[in-house]
Parts: C-alpha cells; sequence; structure tokens
C-alpha cells in the first residue's frame, strides 16, 4: 500500500500516522507488524484502549462466534442478551465486590459523549452551569469536554468561546495543600468572584497532562470538599480505568466514591467502541430519551466488554499489572533516569511517562523508539514526557525488551545532545 494515498486523500487532522510513517497490517498481543514485514513491541496501546491486547483470543472467539450465529448487532437502547450479560457480569463481578452503587448509562460509543452526558446530568441534578476541572487535564474534543480540557492547542480548535468551566491548579502544580486550599477558598470566599459549580471533573492520573499520580490524600480532600459544599465529583476513568493503575477503577486505591465515573477506551475489551457514564442512583433523573445516541447500543462492544470483565477477573489482571508496573518502576528508575539529570520518571501500574524536559529532546526519543522497533507516544506540557502505556497481559520478555530499546534510544539522544 502506498501511503500517498492516505497524503493525498486523508484530511491534514492525521496526528498518529505521522509520528508511526508506516502502513500496518496485522497485530497480536503486544505485537503490531507492518506490509514491510517489520515487527514492533506496542507501548502506545491504542491510546488506551487495549488494555487485553491485539486480538485476544478469548475475546475474538466470542466476537466470531456471536457474528455466526446472526445475533443482534445494531438495537439502539433496546433490551438484548448481550446487553443484559454484560450488565450482570459488570454488577456482579465489578462494582458490588467493590461495594459501589452505580447506575449505567450507555452514552454514544466514544469517550467524549460519556463526558457530554455526565456533565449534562451533574447540571440538571444542581440547576447549576459551572463545572470545576484542574489544569493540566484532558477530557475530550467536544465542545463540553472541550471546555474542561486544558491545553491551549486542544481549545484553538474549537472556534467559538468555551465557557461555564473555571480552571483549578492541579496538585502536583504547588503541592496537595495548595491546591485543597485554593479550591476551599474559592468556594468560601464571597469575592472570590466565582460560582459554585454543579461538578468537579478529575482524572486521578493525569494522562495527557504528563502522567502525575494524584495522592489518596489529595483525592479524599477534593471529595470532601465536594461533599462539603454539595458538588458533584466526577472522575474520568477514560484512559486510566479498567485496571490501569492496579485496580479496575484508578479511585480505588483512595477510597472514595466518586458521584459520577465515566468509562470507555479499553472498557470496550477488543478496541471496540464502547462507553459508560455511571452515576448514584439518586441521580438518575433523566426522562426517556434525554440523551441518547444511533450507537449508544452496540452489541459487539457489549460481548467483547463482558469478555474483558471475565479476564480481568478470572486471570488476576490487576494484580499482573502492579506486578509489570514494579518491573517498569525498576528499569526506568535503575536504567533510564541516571541518564541525565533532567529527567524525571513517574507513574502508576502501567502507565509511566518519562519527563526529558524539552519537547524536541522527547520528539526525537520517540522517533528513535519507533526507528528501533517500539511504538509509544507523547504527553504532557509541550509533549516533553514519552509516555508508556503497554498492554496490562504484556509478557515480561517482551516488557523488558521494549524498556531496553527505550533506554537506548534515550541514552542516545542525550549523548548526541553532548
Amino acid at each position: 500500500m502506498d501511503q500517498g494515498i492516505f497524503t493525498t486523500y486523508e484530511s491534514e487532522v492525521r496526528s498518529y500516522c505521522r509520528t508511526f510513517p508506516t502502513v500496518f497490517t496485522k497485530a497480536k498481543g503486544s505485537l503490531l507488524t507492518d506490509q514491510d514485514g517489520r515487527t514492533y513491541i506496542d507501548f502506545f496501546n491504542g491510546a488506551g484502549a487495549l488494555n487485553y491486547g491485539h486480538n485476544p483470543e478469548y475475546i475474538k472467539r466470542a466476537l466470531i462466534d456471536y457474528l455466526e450465529s446472526d445475533n443482534i448487532i445494531h438495537a439502539l437502547d433496546m433490551y438484548t442478551v448481550a446487553k443484559g450479560e454484560f450488565i450482570e457480569a459488570f454488577e456482579n463481578r465489578i462494582l458490588k465486590p467493590r461495594g459501589y452503587s452505580y447506575k449505567i448509562q450507555f452514552p454514544g460509543p466514544t469517550g467524549t459523549n460519556a463526558v457530554e452526558a455526565a456533565l449534562k446530568l451533574a447540571r440538571k441534578v444542581t440547576k447549576r452551569t459551572g463545572v470545576f476541572a484542574l489544569m493540566g487535564c484532558f477530557h475530550g474534543m467536544t465542545l463540553g469536554s472541550l471546555a474542561l480540557t486544558s491545553d491551549l492547542g486542544s481549545r484553538a480548535g474549537a472556534g467559538v468561546p468555551l465557557g461555564n468551566v473555571t480552571h483549578m491548579p492541579a496538585p502536583y502544580m504547588f503541592g496537595d495543600e495548595f491546591a485543597l486550599n485554593y479550591v476551599r477558598t474559592v468556594l468560601e470566599d464571597d469575592h472570590s468572584g466565582i460560582d459554585k459549580p454543579a461538578a468537579i471533573v478529575i482524572e486521578t492520573v493525569q494522562a495527557e497532562g504528563g502522567v502525575y499520580a494524584f495522592s489518596n490524600e489529595y483525592l479524599r480532600g477534593i471529595e470532601k470538599i465536594a461533599r462539603d459544599n454539595g458538588i458533584l465529583l466526577i472522575v474520568d476513568d477514560i484512559q486510566v480505568g479498567a485496571s490501569r493503575t492496579g485496580t479496575f477503577f484508578s479511585f480505588d486505591r483512595a477510597g472514595i466514591t466518586p458521584d459520577m465515573v465515566v468509562l470507555s477506551k479499553s472498557i470496550g475489551g477488543y478496541g471496540m467502541p464502547f462507553a459508560l457514564t455511571l452515576f448514584k442512583p439518586d441521580l438518575d433523573i433523566w426522562t426517556p430519551g434525554e440523551h441518547n445516541g444511533t450507537f449508544r447500543g452496540n452489541q459487539l462492544s457489549m460481548v467483547a466488554a463482558k469478555c474483558g470483565i471475565d479476564l480481568t477477573i478470572d486471570q488476576q489482571v490487576e494484580a499482573g499489572t502492579v506486578r509489570r508496573g514494579q518491573i517498569v518502576s525498576d528499569f526506568l528508575t535503575r536504567e533510564v533516569a541516571p541518564l541525565d539529570d533532567s529527567i524525571q520518571v513517574r507513574g502508576l501500574g502501567l502507565i509511566w511517562g518519562i519527563d526529558v524536559a524539552e519537547e524536541e529532546l522527547a520528539q526525537k526519543i520517540s522517533r528513535a523508539c519507533f526507528d528501533k522497533g517500539v511504538i509509544l507516544e507523547r504527553a504532557g506540557r509541550k509533549n516533553a514526557v514519552v509516555k508508556l502505556m503497554p498492554s496490562l497481559v504484556i509478557p515480561d520478555e517482551v516488557l523488558v525488551e521494549g524498556l531496553g530499546v527505550i533506554r537506548d534510544a534515550v541514552a542516545e539522544v542525550f549523548a548526541a545532545r553532548g
């Protein structure tokens, strides 16, 4: 396949293909293969949509069987066996064992639509319009989600003013106590000039913001502020949920219970488009059809998602993520951080960032990794963080091999800088 077909006819908005300039043909587990037969270790992981790797056999077989049986594929929000089986698995294997009671909404099959649904419902419940988000956050590219998102590059594409959101300092910027006290002051000072919001929307690990994991103390503190002020707490678990941090929900570690949770990406099990908006039962004041979408009932996604839940529990994916995450932490601390005083490594579970402080260095490292057969992306301010997000079930030897390639790429780039 000539790459010219894409560069000639596809919109200039395309992005990842510019970072990984080859034509891919096959994928299995943690490996991608291009049309020239070259194999790449995948530390990009479908931007977090492939926690179980490419084409996992158990889920693939369930999807094939479902298709071959002429089961219903498109059902909007009608009752189906596939939906019922997913709900049963999610309720009995994920929510109840963790002590959570949430109603499940199936919005359109993308993360940003799950966020939009949560925002609409929060405003409907509280009858307030404003929302607090954090500096450094990313929540999506449709207008409501984009108003939450903080980076100027993404916001510039809106073409209209993005309002009704006030951005608060993230805890890593000035420390947990300052960040919490700032929010308290804004809410309590009658001269802050900022109205009480409907909701506070956070990621417990800012992924696109540069891989910053918030402390348990901060998460408990922001939950208390929300409770004390009658504000809904919404956790965006689209990228770091589904066991990415070592627990199924990224907030499990802090012992908090958000009012709403949004999920997408790996909840789809197989890279299938799927999203959920979860909320406490007393918040379910929707009227029928008040938030809908033609593809909110993707049956194949529900089949794959149910299988993903089975894999998570039966194969102890959470524990495996913690164990593999320790391998990554030890390797980066021992082999990568000492390469230059400017390098910082940080992360949790199997989402990690190598902060090299300069955009050009991160870009060169990413390209060197691609040339050496590892695919990964960049994140953070000025895209200066090299972001690692391998499959949660990646074989140890493949994980270590990929880490070695990254180490060599970082060493070469810094050596060339002089």
